[in-house]
């Protein structure tokens, strides 16, 4: 015999208010945890931005670490609700785990990357206008993103290197103690006056406002070969504009000895 409809109400109605019963507080905590928990996460994202900007972070991890924060906390905070309220996380996990896996089998190099970029921001071994050699390549950083730097050749080519190719290998920052030494060696006659041309290259470097005073220069007999001595110079420059100031000294140099009559190999 089949109930009647008031029965099948009464049943309904029983069914319902067992589940709010057993279910009812957990949801209510659960929603009054997802509440609090988002104003916390609120919080906690102004708290970090204003510690990132005492602590003076590179802008370009500023916006990425807060969002992964706020990101990683949200989910905790939703898995959190779900199991006060009462769903199985075991698939969940499951599911999250194997997607994971082949995420991170998939973008291994990627996250590589992103790693690296992560500690040359961190760690500064070079900055935005630094010149350096990397890779074979010698230029100027023009950006440092999270996943690639950007450097620019002096003969004006862009060349994007991986940030794990800049973190595993020999980087040479030119730029980085603000000056470079400059060495040059010529090769004079033996009936060539040392003196006088020592004179010539020190007038020469007095003369260049390029050139910097500190440290202090050297000049003198490196060698002595058949058929005449090499002079080697060394001379500090400032790390910025150091090809300009080394062309400008040796064209100035070659013209000073020309004008005194002191002749180079292969001069008639």
């Amino acid at each position: 015999m089949k109930d009647s409809p008031i029965n099948q109400v009464d049943k309904l109605y029983n069914k319902a208010y067992d589940f709010i019963l057993d279910k009812g507080p957990g949801v209510l905590t659960g929603i009054i945890i997802l509440i609090v928990g988002l104003w916390l996460i609120k919080i906690f994202s102004r708290w970090l931005h204003n510690g990132m900007h005492r602590r003076d972070i590179d802008p370009s991890l500023k916006p990425f670490f807060i969002s992964l924060s706020i990101t990683v906390l949200r989910i905790l905070l939703v898995i959190t609700v779900l199991q006060i309220v009462g769903v199985q996380m075991t698939i969940f996990a499951a599911l999250i785990g194997a997607v994971g896996v082949a995420a991170g089998l998939a973008l291994s190099g990627t996250l590589q990357n992103f790693a690296s970029g992560v500690l040359i921001l961190l760690l500064k071994p070079f900055g935005v206008g630094d010149n350096i050699i990397a890779q074979g390549q010698e230029g100027t950083v023009t950006s440092i993103q999270i996943f690639y730097t950007i450097v620019t050749t002096f003969d004006n080519r862009t060349v994007v290197v991986p940030n794990s190719k800049l973190s595993n290998e020999v980087i040479i920052n030119l730029s980085a103690e603000g000056t470079r030494r400059l060495d040059v060696e010529m090769k004079f006659n033996y009936g060539m006056d040392f003196n006088q041309i020592k004179q010539i290259i020190n007038t020469t470097i007095d003369q260049s406002k390029d050139l910097l005073k500190t440290p202090e220069r050297r000049i003198g007999v490196s060698a002595l070969e058949e058929g005449g001595y090499k002079v080697s110079i060394s001379i500090w420059l400032k790390a910025h504009g150091f090809n300009d100031a080394r062309f400008l000294f040796q064209e100035n140099l070659m013209a000073n000895l020309k004008g005194a009559e002191i002749k180079l190999p292969g001069m008639s």
